[in-house]
């Protein structure tokens, strides 16, 4: 069952083109990976779903509503079946561990009482237990993100948007994240997009990965496919060559 389908999505930013006619289908449960280079648009892509950005043309559909066509209402309906996690985690300093998960809860109208219940149930999903003191500086970064995890979830969302999770985070670390990502999947049935540069968390957690390339979608494929496929596009990403049909700048 398609979960979002990104129909022909142009945008543009005074007469540079970012997105020049993206065509993207989430089935309900996957995880899929979007990969190119830096400056190539993929954030864009996250930014126009969540309505940061306008797309110039074209449509995005969740769950077979037109989300760019929508109403005010029923943007906010279609908006709320997201959730976030920013590549800086982006925690609140103020707020210790436990005012950061409850901030999502608070805001939907969930009681104090019920709210109790819920933080540390969820940071314990994502591996975090006594925390709820502490403030975001007084913990590693990786820990900063399955906190933005947790508040994130803790809203109970049906899709999850992911910025380079893995980004700024050692390979062990990483791969803790990677296997919460899956674990979402599992525990929920959430639906999840992530961007990254990393190919080996992509490789990892991908039901499918999508590269994109000068504004379009290039190659679309399982990670099998993807780590076997002879495209020169993905093949210089994969390897990091300068030479090839990607513009090193």
């Amino acid at each position: 069952m398609e979960k979002i389908v990104i129909d022909n999505l142009r945008k543009s930013f005074g007469d540079k083109t970012v997105l020049d006619g993206i065509n993207l289908t989430v089935n309900d449960g996957e995880i899929l990976c979007i990969i190119g280079i830096s400056g190539v648009g993929k954030s864009v892509i996250l930014k126009n779903l969540i309505g940061i950005l306008e797309p110039d043309s074209g449509g995005i559909y969740v769950d077979g509503d037109c989300y760019t066509d929508a109403g005010e209402e029923a943007k906010r309906k279609i908006l709320a079946k997201y959730g976030i996690l920013f590549q800086g985690a982006a925690l609140f300093d103020s707020m210790n561990i436990y005012d950061n998960v409850a901030f999502g809860l608070r805001r939907t109208g969930v009681g104090e009482d019920e709210i109790k219940t819920i933080v540390p149930d969820m940071l314990e999903h994502v591996g975090l237990k006594n925390v709820e003191e502490k403030r975001p500086s007084e913990i590693s970064g990786g820990m900063q993100k399955r906190v933005g995890l947790a508040r994130s979830i803790a809203v109970k969302p049906e899709i999850m948007l992911y910025d380079e999770p893995t980004t700024g985070v050692d390979p062990i670390t990483g791969g803790a994240v990677d296997r919460l990502i899956m674990k979402m999947r599992e525990d929920y049935g959430i639906t999840s997009i992530v961007v990254t540069h990393d190919m080996k968390s992509a490789v990892r957690i991908a039901d499918r990965i999508a590269m994109i390339n000068k504004g379009k979608i290039i190659f679309d494929a399982g990670p099998e496919e993807f780590s076997r496929t002879d495209n020169p596009y993905v093949r210089q990403f994969v390897e990091g060559r300068a030479h090839g049909p990607i513009a090193v700048i």
